[in-house]
């Protein structure tokens, strides 16, 4: 597939944004709910009629926020500066202008605008949400030929907030599942699951095993492949009622990889089968938006969404558009 590198980065970005504002709508609700969201709007042509109030449509959550000032500090700073990310973190949180936010990521940034550093700031296990993982796609982008680079700046993006190693393998997935999307490889379970999971077993060997067997069950219809990954990780005795996939790194990131890999060639019912499934849903399509955006490129990305696109009126598309081009033009 012939895409220009540029359209690539474009893509992750914006896929991600789109993925996560569509998401936002029904964010939380029952798989009941969600699935009818998906069939009576999304499939049906009437998507962006409406938003989450007090917010129209087009506005995105802390998933985007937090990966758009990841990737405009690697911009900024010509690649990874801990420092430099983990302020940006506490001034969104400081000044008030975070959209949905994570317990997890909250304390940490509580503890960093009272002067903590960032490398104990993150908050220990076991608090395993999914924050480092769903802003970790610029990681992708930028460090998509090193990947021993990239394990370990997934890692320290992710534990100035989440310290969890579990949630480090998260983050590196991922991150990985960018990189090689970027790079042209279709987002296949065969071809992506075991690399992703050496990669993630660097931290956490459950998770990785859990990559692993996506190999096995990709092609399951999603109502199949839903009680599998939708209780992966949890112990018998801790596992929460949820309905939907829980804002836990596993399920959340698990299927996220399996809406891609069902269906590579398809931006739009990637994001479909993302959110259709419940719960921690403008996560799971953001993450999963990112990485079909990666490799479809900006044109698979439905342009009418993305024009409407805002954080709080600033941050519109045209600049996410120009970041990706800077990062494209500058990190490569």
């Amino acid at each position: 597939m012939s895409i220009a590198l540029k359209d690539r980065f474009k893509g992750c970005i914006v896929g991600q944004c789109v993925g996560d504002a569509l998401g936002f709508v029904v964010e939380g609700y029952t798989a009941q709910i969600c699935a009818r969201y998906v069939d009576t709007e999304l499939m049906a042509g009437k998507a962006g009629e409406r938003g989450r109030p007090p917010y129209a449509f087009g506005q995105y959550t802390d998933d985007t926020q937090l990966t758009r000032e990841l990737l405009e500090s690697l911009a900024s700073r010509g690649g990874f500066d801990a420092e430099d990310y983990a302020r940006r973190i506490a001034d969104l949180f400081r000044d008030d202008r975070i959209v949905g936010r994570g317990r997890t990521t909250e304390d940490a940034a509580r503890k960093l605008i009272a002067g903590e550093s960032w490398e104990s700031a993150g908050v220990p296990a076991p608090a395993a949400g999914n924050g480092s993982a769903m802003r970790a796609a610029p990681i992708g982008l930028v460090y998509r030929d090193d990947p021993e680079r990239l394990i370990q700046v997934a890692h320290d993006q992710g534990r100035i907030t989440h310290a969890d190693p579990r949630c480090s393998a998260g983050a590196v997935a991922i991150a990985g599942a960018v990189s090689m999307a970027v790079s042209g490889l279709r987002p296949e379970a065969s071809a992506m699951a075991p690399i992703l999971a050496d990669w993630a077993g660097i931290y956490d060997r459950e998770m990785a095993q859990a990559i692993r067997d996506l190999a096995d069950y990709a092609d399951l219809p999603p109502d199949d492949a839903f009680p599998i990954i939708s209780r992966a990780g949890w112990e018998p005795e801790t596992r929460l009622a949820f309905d939907g996939i829980a804002p836990f790194v596993f399920p959340s990131v698990l299927w996220s990889l399996f809406s891609v890999f069902r269906t590579p060639d398809d931006y739009w019912q990637t994001i479909c089968t993302a959110i259709a499934a419940g719960g921690d849903v403008d996560t799971t399509a953001a993450m999963a938006g990112a990485i079909s955006g990666a490799y479809l490129g900006i044109d698979a990305v439905p342009a009418d969404l993305a024009s409407r696109l805002n954080d709080n009126g600033t941050w519109t598309v045209s600049e996410l558009v120009a970041l990706a081009e800077n990062a494209a033009e500058n990190l490569s």
